[in-house]
């Protein structure tokens, strides 16, 4: 089973992207994901994950949240490698978000069936 759920922060506003034929929208982002425990010194550290967001869904996150913004994702674990343009091979994982949740934008929670 591939699935994962995390709760993070966006580390810069997403924007809305089309693929290169124009058929599909997309965003990609990355989300700072606080681990649960501390370190020897005492701080909070995080992890900065990747985040791929297709169609509707990605325009429904580039028009209501911006840097800073709390949101809840699930989806699957992607992980694929690619040469650069120097021939060296590189490895890329990111989150394909299957459904998000916006966590506290005003007083209310909204989820992705209540924005479509």
């Amino acid at each position: 089973m591939n699935k994962i759920i995390i709760l993070g922060r966006l580390v810069k506003d997403p924007e809305l992207k089309t693929t290169l034929d124009g058929e599909k929208t997309y965003t990609r982002f990355v989300m700072a994901v606080e681990r649960n425990f501390k370190s020897k010194d005492g701080t909070i550290k995080a992890d900065f994950i990747p985040i791929i967001v297709w169609g509707k869904k990605a325009e429904i996150i580039c028009k209501y949240l911006t840097k800073g913004s709390l949101l809840s994702v699930s989806g699957r674990l992607s992980a694929y490698g690619y040469e650069d343009a120097n021939g060296t091979r590189k490895y890329v994982a990111e989150v394909v978000a299957d459904d998000f949740k916006f966590i506290n934008i005003g007083n209310k929670n909204h989820s992705t069936e209540e924005a479509l």
